[in-house]
C-alpha cells in the first residue's frame, strides 16, 4: 500500500485560512487533483471531511476522528487512529491511498508517506493552518511541472 499525500501549500507552507484556501481558486488544479484521487480511497480528518461533503473527493473516504461516528456519505468510514487507517486499507487490497488533510492529518501520516504529490503555490499568505515541515534530505522531488498559477512537484521518500 502506497500513502500519498496531495496537499496545496504557499512558499509559507500554508494551507488554509478559516477553512478555506487563502488564494484564489485554480480550476487547474482543481482538475489535476479530482482526476488523481477520484478512483482511490482518500484519508481526511472530520473537518475537512466536512467542509468537502457536497462534493467529496475519492472513491472511499477514511475519516480520522477521536469519537466514533457514522457520516451521511455512503463510502465515509471512520477510523480513530493511523495504525487503524493502514490496517483497514490493507484489507480493501488497494494499490495507493492519498491523505487529503488538513494539518494535523498531514503531520500524523508525515512519517508514513511513500509520495507527496504538492501544488506549489507562489507567494505567502495569511492563514491558521500549515502543511508540516520536512526534512529534504529524507526525500527526493522526482519531477516539477510549471502551470500558469502554480506549480505541480512530486517527491518519493529517498531509498523508497
Amino acid at each position: 500500500m502506497e500513502l500519498v499525500s496531495v496537499a496545496a501549500l504557499a512558499d509559507n507552507r500554508v494551507i488554509g485560512k478559516n477553512g478555506e484556501l487563502p488564494w484564489e481558486s485554480l480550476p487547474e488544479d482543481k482538475k489535476q487533483y479530482r482526476a488523481r484521487v477520484s478512483d482511490s480511497p482518500v484519508i481526511l480528518g472530520r473537518k475537512t471531511f466536512e467542509s468537502m461533503r457536497e462534493n467529496v473527493p475519492g472513491r472511499q473516504q477514511i475519516v480520522l476522528s477521536r469519537t466514533e461516528r457514522t457520516f451521511p456519505v455512503e463510502t465515509a468510514t471512520h477510523a480513530r487512529t493511523v495504525k487503524d487507517t493502514i490496517r483497514f486499507l490493507e484489507t480493501t487490497g488497494e494499490e495507493t491511498a492519498y491523505v487529503l488533510g488538513g494539518e494535523k492529518i498531514y503531520e500524523l501520516f508525515q512519517p508514513h508517506l511513500d509520495r507527496m504529490v504538492l501544488t506549489r503555490v507562489p507567494g505567502v499568505y495569511e492563514g491558521d493552518t500549515y502543511y508540516p515541515e520536512w526534512d529534504e534530505r529524507e526525500w527526493e522531488r522526482v519531477s516539477k511541472t510549471p502551470y500558469e498559477q502554480f506549480t505541480l512537484e512530486e517527491w518519493v521518500r529517498a531509498g523508497g
